[in-house]
């Protein structure tokens, strides 16, 4: 069965860093936009940013700009999320998910845009 998996939650330090990882199993990520959502307890999810499949652009939520760098490696099959001075609101379980079809100029950062979604990884901020 074709699925995002992600990879690279754990518990840090406020300050601290974290690298996630969102990889395709028997989903080729090549032709997909890819984003980053979170959702904390309580709240509604959030898009954190995403990259488009060819020309690479990027879009970040305002909370994470400076802060949070996306990346991929389409020969890995991986899209990566380098967050660093991670705070207790940073705390969430983040998803990856899939945005399929032509390329965007921008790459949305609203949820009802992606189709194909991972099973999140927790994050979690805290001393």
């Amino acid at each position: 069965q074709a699925q995002l998996v992600e990879s690279g939650g754990g518990l840090v330090q406020p300050g601290e860093s974290l690298i996630l990882s969102c990889s395709g199993s028997k989903f080729f990520l090549d032709y997909f936009t890819i984003a980053w959502f979170r959702q904390a307890p309580g709240k509604l999810r959030e898009g954190v940013s995403c990259i488009t499949y060819r020309t690479y652009a990027t879009n970040y939520a305002d909370s994470v700009k400076g802060r949070f760098t996306i990346s991929r490696d389409n020969a890995k099959n991986k899209v990566f999320l380098q967050m660093n001075r991670l705070s207790p609101e940073d705390t969430a379980i983040y998803y990856c998910a899939a945005l399929g079809g032509q390329e965007p100029d921008i790459c949305p950062l609203a949820d009802g845009r992606y189709h194909w979604w991972g099973q999140g990884t927790q994050v979690t901020v805290s001393s």
